[in-house]
């Protein structure tokens, strides 16, 4: 698929802002774009945003943010990895492992030895074949009104740095979710 002229490979790029509009564009409009809604949680910003455009349309976008969670008894943070999103019509181009690359080259420069990410069920495999892995925990988050609630869908980590290991224990986001 051509970024801007017709021999362009795609190319992931850090965007200096994300729109709701943008990810309309990328997902159309709806009320309930990544199929989450009906897990009732309330869901944090990112704060880093990196995306593929074809032409001036933006097809593919994956966000970050940087936050605290408690293993064990040990806090640390990851960086959250959320609102990732390819354009149903140019899907099963690479075009998620490539913004999601960008992102995770990105967030290796931000400290955390971990990336994190929820996501729905089908999209285990999907993430497994980029490197993630599944957590056999629960994970708990917090929520409005301070609740705590177990993530209902699947929590996955990936190592940023090469000697990190993800430690053993009772798993707890000390913030929503991202």
């Amino acid at each position: 698929m051509p970024q801007n002229s017709s021999s362009a490979a795609p190319t992931a790029v850090r965007l200096l802002r994300y729109t709701r509009a943008e990810q309309d564009e990328i997902l159309g409009g709806g009320e309930d774009p990544f199929g989450v809604a009906a897990t009732g949680l309330s869901w944090l910003p990112k704060e880093d945003h990196f995306g593929v455009r074809h032409g001036d349309r933006l097809v593919a976008h994956a966000g970050l943010l940087r936050l605290s969670v408690a293993v064990g008894d040990t806090e640390t943070e990851v960086v959250g990895v959320g609102g990732v999103a390819v354009a149903p019509d140019v899907r099963g181009q690479g075009l998620a492992r490539l913004v999601i690359a960008a992102a995770l080259e990105h967030a290796r420069t931000m400290g955390p030895r971990h990336a994190l990410l929820f996501c729905r069920p089908p999209l285990v495999p999907l993430y497994q074949r980029l490197g993630w892995r599944p957590l056999d925990e629960d994970v708990l988050v917090e929520q409005p009104e301070t609740r705590l609630v177990t993530m209902p869908l699947p929590t996955m980590v990936t190592s940023l740095h090469d000697n990190a290991h993800w430690p053993p224990g009772p798993v707890r986001l000390l913030s929503l979710p991202m």
